[in-house]
């Protein structure tokens, strides 16, 4: 009888121990940090230079962070830093830590400024460019639609 309980707590360890899949990414100072689940993280630098975290885009200026999977397991079987790609972890080789916090808020400046354009475009009555003279042109909706076509592609590639 107490083999028949221990085997049954010992199964029930296990069970509660089960292996989950662990994710690391890289911060903007280039620490790495490990996470056991896929809820997106978004992080920003404020104007003092401090790093923030948050699970919602609370800023404007936040940006979601690329998880790459490490392994299965559980956080606590993560020793210290993974070993990083050539990179050191960043998008680009050679890329510092304050290069790609430049990066990253450009990038974010640029997806902002974009789906602004975007939105004025689809919100506009109607579209139009200005002339050389200074005089609008109007668009057709055929150029309009195209012209929205565009932008929207643009937005998109700018903010991936």
């Amino acid at each position: 009888m107490k083999r028949l309980l221990a085997t049954l707590i010992l199964l029930f360890g296990v069970c509660l121990s089960a292996n989950a899949d662990v994710w690391k990414w890289v911060d903007a100072f280039g620490k790495t940090h490990f996470v056991n689940t896929m809820t997106p993280i978004y992080t920003w630098v404020d104007e003092f230079g401090k790093i923030h975290y948050s699970d919602t885009p609370d800023h404007e200026d936040a940006i979601s962070v690329q998880l790459v999977w490490l392994s299965t397991g559980s956080l606590d079987e993560t020793e210290g830093p993974a070993e990083e790609p050539e990179s050191g972890g960043y998008a680009y080789p050679g890329e510092t830590a304050e290069d790609r916090a430049e990066r990253e808020k450009a990038e974010a400046y640029y997806c902002k400024r974009a789906t602004e354009i975007y939105d004025s475009y689809l919100n506009a009555p109607q579209l139009y460019r200005t002339g050389e003279d200074g005089e609008r042109e109007y668009l057709s909706k055929k150029d309009a639609a195209a012209t929205i076509a565009e932008t929207k592609a643009k937005m998109t590639g700018l903010c991936d």
